[in-house]
């Protein structure tokens, strides 16, 4: 018999983490655990990252699935496919888990050249929103460790000094050497974009994400229809899970790039449904973690590396948090590797 318990634990980041919705300061998941009765000490581990200000789903929606999965192991497969899917980030938990309690608790969710430590997969810096000063500090700490994609947050501290910012970099680096990406989380508006996205396209900027708030369609369908610089749709993928509204959301916006964030979408199958998706339509995409710890992060990144990826994914961020759990995942010269040398420290879940 399946047996399954949930806790709750709250990740630090090292510095505060800036972004037009605000700073993050703290990050809480949850991890969700099961185990056999013919084999107690093996357990499967799948984590829950919602995000504030992004996710449609809330803490309290998330505990009460919890709560309801660990009074009753026997239905999960059904209901990945029913009530779970309006709840994302549980849905990926579960996913997570169940894999990981197949594959022996080993974390090794999908076998492959990177699990093996062989073939890393490539990644973006990302800088942080700060001011003026700071962020050039990190965009300068990025490049000087080996990163040939960053991404930038913007939004934040006015677009004039984030243009400035970019703009010297682009002195310095020119887009043969340096692929410079922007996230701007919903920062403008159908006022001011146009304008952002011509002086970014002026900058040699290879993409925005996000240039407007989710749920503005028909602005962001103008948008991609006339911008001079690639838009890549993120917050407009969130809270859309049927294949029909998917594919209507692609053919009527056509933006040029998605972007997938498992925790947000999903999971596992629903970031391939995007992905089915947006290449029938010859739209690119990559995929982004959403602040999870080592446990979804891991989950993430073995299964993009089963999908043969050459652009530089978004998945450096395991080293934003103080206290996030010991893996053998290691980003660093722009990708992100995993060493089956080293071992997992789980004591701080599993006790």
């Amino acid at each position: 018999m399946l047996h399954a318990r949930w806790i709750e634990r709250t990740l630090q980041p090292r510095f505060e983490l800036g972004t037009s919705k605000g700073p993050i300061t703290a990050r809480t998941v949850w991890y969700l655990i099961a185990w056999n009765d013919d084999a107690p000490g093996i357990h499967g581990i799948g984590e829950a990252a919602l995000f504030p200000g992004h996710s449609k789903e809330f803490p309290t929606d998330v505990k009460v699935k919890l709560i309801e999965l660990c009074a009753r192991t026997d239905n999960w497969i059904e209901r990945l496919t029913t009530d779970l899917v309006d709840v994302p980030s549980v849905r990926f938990a579960v996913e997570q888990c169940m894999r990981d309690l197949e594959a022996g608790g080993t974390k090794t969710l999908f076998p492959s050249e990177f699990t093996l430590g062989r073939k890393p997969i490539p990644i973006n810096g990302l800088v942080w929103m700060g001011d003026k000063a700071t962020m050039k500090q990190r965009i300068h700490e990025q490049i000087d460790s080996g990163y040939t994609t960053v991404k930038m947050k913007i939004g934040a501290i006015g677009f004039t000094d984030e243009l400035e910012l970019i703009q010297s970099i682009r002195l310095e680096h020119p887009a043969s050497e340096l692929c410079l990406r922007v996230d701007a989380n919903g920062a403008f508006n159908v006022q001011s974009a146009p304008d952002v996205l011509k002086r970014l396209a002026d900058a040699d900027v290879h993409s925005i994400e996000q240039p407007v708030p989710a749920g503005l369609y028909e602005v962001m369908a103008d948008l991609c229809a006339t911008t001079p610089i690639p838009i890549a749709l993120d917050e407009d993928l969130i809270g859309i899970h049927t294949r029909d509204a998917k594919q209507d959301l692609l053919k009527n916006v056509k933006p040029q790039y998605i972007v997938i964030k498992p925790s947000l979408v999903g999971g596992w199958a629903a970031a391939q449904e995007w992905i089915d998706l947006a290449q029938a339509m010859d739209i690119g995409w990559w995929i982004t973690s959403a602040l999870e710890s080592s446990i979804g992060l891991n989950a993430i990144a073995q299964f993009t590396a089963t999908l043969d990826v050459n652009m530089a994914q978004g998945l450096g961020t395991g080293k934003v948090y103080a206290n996030n759990i010991p893996s053998p995942l290691v980003a660093e010269s722009g990708y992100l590797s995993y060493r089956p040398e080293e071992s997992w420290d789980l004591t701080s879940i599993l006790g």
